[in-house]
Parts: structure tokens; sequence; C-alpha cells
């Protein structure tokens, strides 16, 4: 099973109504499939137009590599040699920081990977894992 096209709207629809209830930023969210590839996105009116980059990055590596954004960030700063060969090998697609964060469905398989960007990736994690959880999924940050 994947992440159906209703579910990822749902993830992105609800991640932004969780970002305007607690008055972040403008948001931008990605949702990928367990390959990698886009199934939905969206920015909000103000959100820069970089910032599908970096939705793209914290989803994409964290569906890469297997791991949260979090993880990530912290495998880069004790094996920075590691986030750079990686990479390198995804062409320079990875940003390691929280806002990455895995999609699991019911049984625990990972299904995809939502990026989400705009505020601090603290509050970036706060507002995805909202709507992940309102999609009946659960998320890994």
């Amino acid at each position: 099973m994947g992440i159906s096209l209703r579910k990822a709207r749902t993830i992105i629809r609800k991640t932004l109504e969780k970002g305007r209830e607690m008055e972040f930023k403008p948001l931008s969210v990605v949702v990928l499939d367990a390959g990698g590839h886009l199934q939905a996105f969206e920015r909000e009116d103000g959100a820069s137009p970089g910032r599908f980059g970096i939705a793209h990055g914290k989803a994409y590596g964290s569906i890469m590599l297997g791991i949260p954004g979090s993880a990530q960030m912290a495998r880069a700063e004790n094996q920075a040699y590691f986030l750079n060969a990686m990479n390198g090998v995804f062409g320079g697609s990875v940003v390691p920081v929280p806002g990455g964060i895995l999609l699991r469905d019911r049984k625990g398989a990972i299904i995809g990977a939502v990026g989400v960007t705009g505020d601090t990736s603290d509050n970036d994690v706060i507002a995805g894992l909202a709507g992940i959880e309102a999609a009946g999924l659960t998320g890994e940050a």
C-alpha cells in the first residue's frame, strides 16, 4: 500500500491548518511516496518560492535514508562525512534537519515521507505530525 492522493491532501490541509492555528510563519508541505516521488505539494501565500526545494529535501532524505530529519541532523553533527557522501549520492537533494517525517501505515511499513518548512524546524514537525495524525497515519519525526 502506498500513500493515496486523498491522504496526501489531508496531510497537507491539516498541517497548514495546524500552522495557522499556532500562528506559525507560512508553511510549505510536500508528500512523497515510498519511492521518493512527488505525490502532492502546497505552499501557503507568503511562503518564499524556494520552500519547495527545502520541503522536498527534508522528505527526500527521510525516505531515501529511512530515517527522519532529526536522526539525519544528529548523524550530520556526528559524522558530517556520511551526510556529505549521501548528498553526493542523491545529487545534493537531502536537507538533513527536522521537518522530514517518515510516514508509516498501521502495520509500521514506510509508505512515504512528509517535508514541512517555513517556521522553526521544531514547529515544522509539530504541524506535520498533526497533519499525519489527522490522516490516520503514523509519523516518525
